[in-house]
This record gives structure tokens, C-alpha cells and sequence, in this order.
């Protein structure tokens, strides 16, 4: 799919991999309405790359349907959704102070699992409106998962339970849009340069980095960002979901 002049939606566009995508989508032509939480940041974005700023709650399902309505009449119907909006707090399944909360557990599956369902749902629903193009494309969804989907680690049964379930949806809903136009895939990430991992001491980074076969460093979104874009571009990738991660497999803590 030419990316130039496509209406794009893109979820936590503020910063991390969710920006590098923003400003990779931009720079290639498209239409990009950034979506997140953090306003202040997320309009610096949108006004850096000609995009529109949206305040947008993946998890909630009115939150998201105005997004995607605002961006629609900004940009008309989407062609590209790309969502990296996620949250990835640690916590034992039974700690110091006994069970995990259930709410925590589930504000995570929320976020990272059901808010990529609802804005999946939503994107894919404009893109059925759209023309066509010779390929008989419609629209590409992107899905963040990550490699904790597969090795996650101790404290991390919330977080590699809601990856899990975004590596499980990639293949179904390749299936029901391929009749649409509409392709499906996923990119699972290893260790990555975000606000997160940088807001870590020095010596944790480099602890973490270590780990890393080759490259031993963390990855760059504008990285991540550029596998996106083939997926956008190679028109039979569909229904995949690919490890970004310098060969690492996670240790259990």
C-alpha cells in the first residue's frame, strides 16, 4: 500500500514507539492523527509533523469512537492504524502483601489487550468504507504485542498475558477483514529505547543492554517504525506477528 496522502491513525503517538511511528508516517506522505493521553506532549508531536492531536482513552469505547470520528473528519476514513498506546506495570501474581490486586491485573489487560480491540474494531469499520486500491486493499492495522507474549518474565503475568492475547488476535482477524481489503499484523518488540526503559538508572540500562545477542543496545522507535512502514508497503505480509529484539529471549527475571 503507497502510504503517500492516506489518513492514518496512530495510538500513543506522545512519545516512544507510538511517536516514532507518527513522524516515520508523516515523513512518508500520510495524513497522521496521533492519538494518547499526555496532551502536552501529544499536541508537540501533531504540530512537529502537520498531524492532528486527539485526546483518546484506548479502553474506553466512547473515548476511542470520538477519536476516530474526529480524525475521520479531519483526515476522512482511515487506511492505517498503528497501535503502540500501553501501559507495563510489574507486580508478582502473589507478593509480599499476598494476592495481586485484581484490578491491576485487569487495568492492563484493559489498556494494552481491549483498548487494541476497540481501536482495531473502530479503524477496521472506517477502513470497509474506503475505495479499494489496485491491490484491492482497503486498510493495514499494526498491532504492538511484544516478546514478554512468549518468555514472559517473573512479575509480569498481567503485561505477557495482554501481549499474548494481542499476538492471539492477529491471525483471527486477518481472516475475517481479508475479504475487506483489510490486513492484520503485529510487531513484538524486545527491549526498546521508550521513556520507560530510559527513565531507568544508568546502570539497570546498561544491565538490561547487556542481555541483548547483537545489537547489545536497546532499539530505536524510529527502528520499530520502519518495520511498520514495510508492513504498510509489502502488500502479502498479513496476518503476522514479527520479533523485533536483537535475538534476545528473556531470562525469568
Amino acid at each position: 500500500m503507497d502510504i503517500s496522502g492516506l489518513p492514518a491513525i496512530v495510538t500513543g503517538a506522545a512519545s516512544g514507539l507510538g511517536e516514532g511511528v507518527a513522524r516515520a508516517l508523516a515523513s512518508a506522505g500520510a495524513k497522521v492523527a496521533c492519538l494518547d493521553l499526555a496532551e502536552e506532549k501529544l499536541q508537540a508531536v501533531a504540530s512537529d509533523i502537520g498531524g492532528v492531536a486527539l485526546r483518546c482513552d484506548v479502553s474506553s469505547a466512547e473515548s476511542a469512537e470520538a477519536a476516530v470520528a474526529a480524525a475521520r473528519d479531519a483526515h476522512g476514513a482511515c487506511a492505517i492504524n498503528v497501535n503502540c498506546a500501553g501501559i507495563a506495570p510489574a507486580g508478582r501474581i502473589v507478593g509480599r502483601d499476598g494476592p495481586q490486586s485484581l484490578d491491576a491485573f485487569s487495568k492492563v489487560i484493559q489498556v494494552n489487550l481491549i483498548g487494541t480491540f476497540n481501536m482495531m474494531r473502530l479503524c477496521a469499520a472506517d477502513m470497509q468504507s474506503r475505495e479499494a486500491n489496485d491491490d484491492g486493499e482497503r486498510g493495514v492495522v499494526i498491532n504492538t504485542a511484544s516478546v514478554a507474549a512468549y518468555e514472559g518474565q517473573i512479575g509480569q503475568a498481567a503485561y505477557s498475558a495482554s501481549k499474548g492475547g494481542v499476538v492471539g488476535m492477529t491471525l483471527p482477524a486477518a481472516r475475517e477483514f481479508a475479504k475487506a481489503g483489510i490486513r492484520v499484523n503485529a510487531i513484538a518488540p524486545g527491549l526498546f529505547g521508550t521513556p520507560m526503559l530510559l527513565g531507568m538508572p544508568q546502570e539497570v540500562q546498561d544491565s538490561l543492554a547487556a542481555t541483548l545477542p547483537f545489537p547489545s543496545r536497546f532499539g530505536r522507535p524510529d527502528e520499530y517504525a520502519s518495520l511498520a512502514l514495510h508492513m504498510i508497503q509489502n502488500a502479502i505480509m498479513n496476518g503476522e506477528v514479527v520479533r523485533l529484539d536483537s535475538a534476545v529471549r528473556l531470562a525469568p527475571r
